[in-house]
């Protein structure tokens, strides 16, 4: 199948670059500079990502999100929370009906360019703070595209009943480097290491088993998950 994907530069999309690289034909790989405050430093790897599988990339920018829409994200937003990744106070990162307004474009490129699928690398992990990452959400816009193209393009998401470990199992038997991937939410110029997000990085690699390769500013201990 012809797809596109959509691919952030982080560990998750990276690997799903890879994965539809090896299991598919791929038209593009989608950025989206919508002002997030990582999005200097995670759009760089994908294109480099992009460019050693041979892959076209295609960065957009969507300025009108930072300018208009209230997340703790986005440059124009506060401070990016510590502590787990489950926590509430994680909610504050949430861009309100993100992966709706990112799909609906990645959906019209896709059929643009004559691909029949799209992959998104949502997963396990971001159910309990992202509603537009659950199961429910992508079946309800799975069938929107469907529905709403001549192409009836379709949603591939392979790592939607996957945790973040299992991810980044995936991405080691498919040969990703992760240290050319970008987590951290803060984006500065390191991984700050007690962020959501860069918890969430450190224990997918526990997780799998494999090396952590990324240069953290911290090092504490990883913080217990609430109700653990």
């Amino acid at each position: 199948m012809k797809v596109v994907v959509l691919c952030s530069g982080g560990m998750d999309s990276v690997t799903a670059l890879h994965w539809a690289r090896a299991h598919h034909t791929v038209a593009a790989a989608l950025s989206f500079d919508y002002g997030a405050k990582h999005n200097r430093c995670e759009i760089p790897f994908a294109a480099a990502q992009a460019a050693q599988l041979g892959v076209s990339h295609l960065e957009i920018p969507l300025p009108f999100v930072d300018a208009f829409f209230s997340s703790h994200l986005l440059r124009s937003g506060g401070e990016i929370p510590e502590g787990h990744y489950a926590d509430a106070t994680m909610r504050q990162t949430v861009v309100p009906f993100r992966n709706a307004i990112l799909l609906s474009i990645a959906c019209g490129i896709a059929e643009s360019r004559g691909a029949e699928g799209l992959v998104i690398a949502a997963h396990g992990g971001d159910h309990a703070i992202y509603p537009d990452c659950r199961e429910d959400f992508m079946r309800a816009m799975a069938d929107a595209m469907r529905l709403g193209t001549y192409a009836g393009v379709q949603l591939l998401r392979p790592f939607i009943a996957l945790t973040k470990g299992e991810i980044a199992a995936e991405g080691a038997r498919l040969g990703v480097d992760f240290r050319q991937t970008w987590s951290c939410y803060k984006g500065g110029d390191r991984h700050c290491g007690r962020c959501g997000t860069c918890v969430e990085r450190r224990e997918a690699f526990l997780q799998a088993g494999i090396p952590d390769p990324t240069d953290y500013v911290h090092l504490d201990p990883l913080p217990a998950a609430p109700g653990a």
